[in-house]
């Protein structure tokens, strides 16, 4: 070994390399205890006695412990918001009101369309109940049928039977056929009390209808009704929507009703208004609908006075004369309250005008504002959902629900449901080119109501939305001894029962804000974790960062090296083990102590240099050099290396 490698090796076995070079984790552990600042490290490595020691490791667990069960619960924290209310009293924008008459088309206008299904409908009920004009409502026994009735041909009542059902609870039940008497066997799927669609009271006496899939008779579901009007009233709606399916919208149009038929006078903050200041829209269920202040023409209408008399004050003609007796049950009008960009689903959340009293609403304005992710599962605008909006409205979640529900109808049953809008490339279901969509329909209905359809997964709620908070008041109007009131009817030929008065206003001013607000931020964040740090272990920022140098990136590096010059001397193990050929060499030369000639036995003299054969180059014999392997030159500086060592690290540190 050359004189430079053994001083340095002497180096490194007097002074043995610590830190992040040391050569061991355990040593790399002891230095790290031994020089940084987190005093319970130290204190367990210079402590004296076991019970010392087991007591500062026992600490400094616990506080390593406390540290990170801390900055858990500050993390856990940092995603939480806090809810702000703020009032502001200012001049408020006046919502949209919807207005619609409860009755969707006039029964003067659709009795064209709707002649054969009253005609069957009728003879149900008749058949069902006995009544009929003039007649007392006395329930039939279901086997007394007229023979009339039997031999009747119904259109809609062989497609879809009314049902009477008899040991519905068995596994194979009977059911009669309320029309023509027929009697058949059951056996189906029977959705009753725990379905949204059925309540039953009586099972020994149930009505409805069954229905089953389009290429397989087996494949059926019995839907149950607690009473035959329900049973019917339904049983009318699924073909009513059927026949309006195939109607032009223009036709429907004209059928309902027109602004100056519903609305006979209107006043908004004390000014006069009529049927020009509403805009109109086709509602599938409820015909010709109108929004008073829509802002379709960019102007939104505002008010800066609170009061039923600065609101909006309407009078509606009803014409319940002209309603469809089976389709519905109540009379009047309905209303909804809602943005200007919204869409009114007047079928889910409007509120109900009765005719003969006089209605005021009085409203409260609420804009609210929730934090989206990762403090809540909201969505700003709704371009996150992977639903189509139909409604061309800005994002809520009913439109949400009501899209995926009509995308999940087209996908599985090839066709749209009339009640909502129509997808691109659709058509609305109908007998004639679908004639077994109902049945199709129930079951995705079955599937959106037990959230089996994936559509409340998928939907969120918007972040953003206003909320007019309502409360409704009644009276009788108009009154038997107005003079005004008298006159008013007289003067539009109207039956006091025909009409009904509406006020909408804002009760106050107060504009109510709720926000959410990020209840940590960064900073606060980074304080607490010092802060805990401080507390537990005296620890800093630079503390942190020398834990991960060491615990992590050096102890890594440690481990690597072991594990390389492990396998390292494994592979050289490997070769030593194996047969090695002997190296072939052509003309091998033979210079300096590698002539055979020369040995350690016979140092080399003139005499012997003598003897040595010539090199093929025939080049003048010369004096072989000394063979380097007698010169032992460490035993004589084996007593001065000590004394030396000193003086010799500057200048071997410096050519090193």
């Amino acid at each position: 070994m050359a004189p430079r490698k053994r001083i340095k090796a002497k180096i490194k076995k007097t002074w043995p390399v610590t830190g992040p070079q040391a050569p061991t984790v355990s040593e790399l552990m002891h230095w790290y205890c031994m020089n940084t600042n987190t005093h319970g490290c130290r204190r367990i490595v210079v402590s004296r006695g076991r019970l010392r020691r087991f007591i500062w490791i026992l600490l400094t667990l616990s506080a390593v412990a406390l540290i990170l069960w801390q900055c858990a619960e500050l993390i856990l924290s940092y995603y939480t918001a806090s809810v702000s209310v703020t009032v502001q009293f200012q001049r408020l924008p006046f919502p949209a009101v919807t207005i619609c008459n409860i009755n969707p088309y006039k029964y003067s206008a659709m009795k064209e369309h709707l002649s054969e299904l009253d005609k069957e409908t009728k003879s149900a009920l008749e058949t069902l109940y006995g009544f009929s004009e003039g007649k007392p409502k006395v329930r039939r026994d279901a086997d007394d049928w007229n023979a009339t009735e039997r031999n009747m041909q119904s259109k809609y009542l062989e497609r879809l039977p009314l049902l009477k059902f008899e040991d519905l609870f068995k596994k194979t039940a009977r059911a009669t056929e309320i029309l023509s008497g027929r009697r058949r066997k059951i056996e189906a799927s029977v959705f009753h009390q725990g379905s949204s669609m059925v309540n039953i009271r009586d099972p020994q006496d149930v009505v409805g209808f069954q229905l089953c899939a389009p290429n397989n008779s087996s494949d059926c579901a019995v839907y149950t009704f607690s009473s035959g009007v329900n049973a019917i009233q339904e049983w009318y709606k699924l073909h009513y929507m059927n026949i309006m399916a195939q109607i032009p919208l223009e036709t429907k149009v004209n059928m309902g009703y027109s602004a100056e038929d519903l609305l006979l006078t209107c006043f908004f903050d004390g000014i006069s208004c009529d049927s020009r200041n509403f805009t109109s829209f086709h509602h599938p269920l409820y015909g010709n609908c109108y929004t008073f202040n829509s802002g379709d023409k960019g102007t939104v209408l505002t008010t800066s006075t609170g009061g039923s008399e600065y609101g909006l004050q309407v009078v509606l003609y009803i014409e319940e004369a002209d309603y469809n007796p089976f389709l519905v049950t109540s009379t009047g009008a309905k209303i909804i309250v809602h943005d200007q960009n919204e869409y009114p689903f007047i079928e889910d959340v409007g509120t109900e005008i009765e005719t003969a009293t006089a209605t005021s609403i009085g409203m409260h304005f609420t804009r609210s504002h929730k934090l989206s992710k990762p403090y809540s599962d909201c969505t700003e605008t709704g371009t996150d959902i992977p639903v189509a909006n139909l409604y061309n409205k800005t994002y809520s979640l009913q439109i949400c629900l009501h899209s995926c529900f009509q995308k999940a109808m087209v996908e599985n049953c090839h066709c749209a449901q009339y009640a909502q809008p129509l997808p691109p490339g659709a058509e609305y279901c109908n007998y004639k080119k679908y004639p077994n969509w109902m049945y199709c329909y129930y079951k995705l209905h079955e599937q959106f109501v037990k959230e089996q359809l994936g559509c409340q997964q998928i939907c969120k709620e918007a972040c953003r939305f206003k909320e007019w908070t309502l409360t409704t008041s009644l009276a009788q109007w108009p009154s038997s001894v107005s003079e005004v009131s008298a006159r008013f009817c007289s003067a539009c030929s109207a039956n006091t029962t025909d009409l009904a008065s509406l006020m909408v206003f804002y009760k106050d001013l107060n504009e109510r804000f709720i926000s959410e607000n990020p209840a940590n931020n960064i900073v606060i964040l980074l304080s607490n974790f010092g802060g805990q740090l401080g507390l537990w272990m005296s620890c800093s920022v630079v503390c942190v960062i020398e834990i991960i140098e060491v615990f992590f990136i050096d102890s890594f590096f440690i481990i690597m090296r072991r594990r390389w010059q492990k396998t390292k001397k494994w592979w050289q193990d490997q070769k030593a083990t194996q047969p090695q050929d002997p190296l072939q060499v052509d003309a091998p030369t033979k210079e300096g102590h590698d002539n055979p000639a020369c040995s350690d036995e016979d140092l080399p003299t003139f005499n012997t240099a003598l003897q040595l054969p010539l090199p093929q180059d025939n080049h003048t014999p010369r004096t072989p050099p000394p063979n380097y392997s007698t010169l032992q030159l460490g035993a004589a500086f084996a007593e001065q290396l000590p004394d030396t060592l000193q003086e010799m690290l500057p200048s071997l540190d410096k050519n090193l």
